[in-house]
């Protein structure tokens, strides 16, 4: 496998783009299978998880291009749904993909079956799709046990045969992939569902935005209640509504990342491209810690701090601890920016708690930060407290999940000598170019077989 070789201790500057949203790309390409007609998507991010989605498309008989785009970043993706046909998912990419949960509705609602191998991912706790469950069986669906497999069928609809059944559906949790299957489901299901208790994350917006693209009206976008006023599917499962083109929004999860890389370099850097309205609880955060920006409609400015040739192993370079970092749903703090923004508690002078709320076995880097001399105590595997400041010591670490993985080349970055990071392969999934787009800031960090 891949690995990263990084020297430490080098203060980023200049300017980053930042790649459109994995998050947001991955189920809108799932519900380019709502229509007949192609789609075009703009500003799709170069990754893994992208190209294995596109893969998974192909299997379902949709024609699919990635053309990339001049500088190199992103680029657009057509999907071409016509040939459409509901082979049931399985296979390499749908074990090791949590996102193959996402065709779950669009199939459903298309076919009035869905059926696909139980989707893997990263280790992130257990992962239930209970919630999936129960928002597509609330819309008149039946689950068929299996062990390997999940399979939904639509149960019998004496006003639209074949057809799912609008429904109010109150979520078991305010999931955002179950949200997703819960929307795509409902824009093919004829009458008006209310979805209570959604997930309101920007990238749940933005599948809204390009489903209403397509036909589908759908009221409060961006709040936890979505009215959704489905359309029934035609003759041999014809869909009346039309492909359409989309530009996916920023990644506010790699903006915040490189946010922090500039802090915690003590660097100046420019980040274009950037959602700042998206990440209204991470600046507040970064702010408690004493980091010094400035935020513009699209563009975040990342400050110095202070001034040059202070030692990090005798000061915090003024940042201080702050009382607790918690995740939560939108528009609270990101359990995806969790693991990056610790990095940067364990060089602020304190002790600071860490919370996370969401997913079990999300603290697992922080055996890696040990590694690199970070003092932090597990208190339960889902609350930890961080001391700083640690002078962290360049060595040998690996990348547990996406998130982590983008972490520990932030510990990294401040740390003194050279680290090797492997199982790259994580980091590979989530962020686009990403040793590239370091480089271009100063970094010295490479990529070796």
């Amino acid at each position: 496998m891949s690995k990263f070789k990084i020297t430490g201790g080098i203060p980023l500057h200049g300017e980053v783009t930042i790649s459109g949203a994995k998050n947001a790309t991955l189920p809108i390409l799932a519900a380019t299978l709502l229509a007949d007609s192609p789609s075009t998507l703009h500003n799709v991010p170069n990754i893994s998880d992208v190209h294995s989605f596109l893969a998974l498309l192909e299997q379902l008989g949709a024609k699919t291009n990635f053309q990339t785009s001049e500088n190199g970043i992103g680029g657009t993706v057509t999907v071409d749904p016509s040939e459409l046909k509901n082979t049931p998912l399985s296979g390499e990419k749908v074990c090791h993909m949590r996102a193959s949960i996402l065709f779950l509705g669009p199939l459903l609602a298309r076919f009035g079956e869905a059926k696909i191998d139980f989707p893997g991912g990263c280790v992130l706790g257990k992962r239930s799709v209970h919630a999936h469950v129960h928002a597509l069986t609330s819309l008149g669906s039946q689950l068929t046990e299996s062990t390997t497999q999940i399979h939904l069928t639509a149960t019998s609809n004496a006003d639209s045969p074949g057809h799912l059944t609008p429904a109010k559906i109150i979520m078991a949790e305010a999931s955002v992939t179950a949200t997703e299957n819960a929307i795509m489901a409902a824009a093919l299901t004829p009458g008006t569902t209310e979805i209570r208790w959604a997930a309101m994350e920007p990238h749940v917006q933005d599948l809204c935005n390009f489903i209403s693209a397509m036909g589908v009206k759908i009221e409060g976008i961006g709040t936890h209640t979505l009215i959704v006023h489905g359309q029934p599917t035609g003759e041999n499962h014809s869909s009346p509504l039309t492909g359409t083109t989309h530009t996916v929004t920023p990644d506010y999860l790699e903006a915040g990342t490189f946010a922090l890389a500039a802090v915690l370099t003590n660097g100046e850097i420019t980040i274009n491209n950037c959602p700042t309205e998206q990440l209204d609880s991470f600046w507040q955060k970064l702010e408690e810690v004493g980091a010094k920006f400035t935020l513009h409609d699209n563009r975040a400015q990342i400050h110095k701090h202070s001034p040059e040739g202070e030692s990090s192993d005798e000061k915090s370079h003024g940042l201080h601890a702050i009382e607790q970092l918690k995740t939560a749903v939108f528009p609270g703090f990101a359990t995806d920016l969790q693991a990056p923004f610790t990095v940067l508690l364990t060089q602020c002078q304190g002790e600071s708690r860490v919370h996370e709320t969401l997913f079990e076995g999300r603290l697992n880097y922080l055996e890696e930060l040990k590694k690199m001399g970070a003092a932090s105590y597990l208190q339960n595997p889902q609350q930890a407290t961080i001391t700083g400041p640690s002078p962290l010591q360049g060595t040998t670490v690996k990348s547990c999940d996406i998130r982590a993985g983008a972490a520990v080349v932030l510990a990294a970055l401040v740390a003194e000598g050279e680290s090797t990071i492997t199982d790259i392969v994580y980091t590979d999934r989530g962020y686009e170019k990403f040793e590239e787009k370091l480089r271009g800031l100063g970094a010295k960090i490479e990529r070796e077989a």
